[in-house]
């Protein structure tokens, strides 16, 4: 039987050597319908896998109170999108003050996400946020401080010129020599480095490694307006504690916007946990597209390999004819074909196997990933092709197992 199969796969690859051109174009078509699939599903698991790490550094145990409504929605039946109250400054700090539950409670704002940072004849291209926060913003948001200090409650309180930059200025303003304590231009503002938070990375728009950090009033009055909105950032003490903290933290923060018991409310809380599932959850669509897309390719690919085993099978008509004549059976003439279009499908999904990695792999060095081998959507890739080169297969098959032998000979 391992004889007779070996002998069915040689004769495979003789059949597929001479018709070169037609195989070649069927296996690149499979080879790109496999890429799709191995490529995206695994650049996809890159993804996640970054988003979940990202997450997890700002810690497993934190969320933050921000105005309910500040991502972009779109109203329905032709209504106005409803508008909430922003969290005044005062209200943060009111919160902070007569928050008690143990936790670490920061409040932040967002100056601008497009400032221009310079340093003598140094600058940053104009992508640099400008965040605003308070001595407990680096330790609520995930950020470690590599060199330098903190703000002190002093500069917090005064909206002292002093800033925190992340490693990406520091890299790019500083590239030889400490920052510390040296003036740096943020627009039209002039700020004395007094701290260099430790590389984060990329984080999906939430920091990074862009980002300068200001006393939470230096923004307000240099970058804010009237009706600017805070964040409060809260870190439960432990993870088995931040339910309760939320909850807490919600009945206190009720309490601090005048909301009544049977009022709505008006503000939003966000776990980090929370957050990077919904993210997760909205990558999975893609992964649905990138399946359908693989799919419709390998039908196409399948109708292509199909039309040329019926080529290969009229060609070969006497062929067959002869080793009818001479013994074989058609179950072995069948099998001879079948295991023709199984070799090209996997021919294509090798070859589509190889380039989706490589695909994969690119998006897992963009990310900072790490090296990736899909085990999983490679073996699911292979299946596919068996598939493919089974069912686009069969009819041919069955149609040269099927001819006469005496009209085959005649067939000229």
């Amino acid at each position: 039987m391992n004889a007779l199969l070996l002998e069915n796969i040689r004769m495979a690859l003789r059949s597929i050597r001479s018709q070169s051109l037609r195989t070649f174009l069927t296996i690149m078509i499979i080879a790109l319908g496999i890429m799709a699939l191995v490529g995206i599903l695994t650049a996809i698991d890159v993804i996640k896998d970054s988003i979940t790490s990202n997450f997890t550094s700002m810690g497993a145990n934190t969320f933050n109170i921000r105005n309910k409504g500040s991502n972009v929605r779109i109203g329905r039946g032709g209504q106005k999108r409803e508008v909430f109250e922003n969290i005044t400054f005062e209200q943060a700090r009111k919160f902070k003050e007569e928050f008690r539950f143990p936790s670490s409670v920061g409040i932040s704002c967002v100056g601008t996400r497009t400032a221009t940072v310079k340093h003598q004849s140094q600058k940053t291209n104009p992508n640099i946020a400008v965040f605003g926060g308070d001595e407990a913003y680096a330790i609520t948001s995930g950020y470690e401080i590599e060199e330098g200090r903190n703000f002190s409650a002093r500069e917090v309180l005064t909206g002292a010129n002093v800033v925190l930059i992340g490693q990406e200025i520091r890299l790019r303003l500083f590239p030889k020599g400490s920052p510390i304590d040296k003036e740096i231009s943020i627009g039209a503002l002039k700020a004395k480095v007094i701290g260099v938070f430790k590389e984060k990375g990329s984080s999906f728009g939430f920091g990074g490694d862009k980002i300068v950090l200001l006393p939470v009033l230096n923004v307000r009055k240099n970058f804010g307006s009237q009706n600017m909105s805070f964040v409060i950032n809260v870190l439960a003490k432990a993870p088995d504690l931040l339910d309760a903290t939320l909850a807490e933290a919600t009945g206190v923060f009720r309490q601090v916007r005048g909301l009544k018991v049977s009022d709505r409310q008006n503000f939003e809380i966000t776990r980090s946990d929370n957050l990077s599932a919904m993210l997760i959850e909205n990558i999975s669509y893609v992964t649905i597209a990138a399946t359908l897309i693989a799919i419709i390719t390998l039908l196409g690919a399948a109708i292509g390999l199909m039309n040329i085993m019926l080529v290969s099978v009229t060609e070969r008509t006497r062929e067959i004819g002869v080793r009818k004549a001479i013994g074989a059976t058609a179950s072995s003439i069948r099998n001879q074909f079948l295991t023709e279009a199984i070799v090209i499908c996997q021919l294509g999904g090798a070859l589509g196997i190889v380039l989706g990695i490589a695909m994969g792999n690119a998006v897992s060095v963009f990310f900072d990933q790490g090296f990736v081998i899909p085990w999983a959507w490679m073996i699911l890739a292979a299946i596919l092709c068996f598939v493919v080169g089974l069912l686009s297969g069969l009819i041919p098959a069955v149609k040269a197992a099927r001819l006469d032998p005496i009209e085959a000979l005649r067939f000229e």
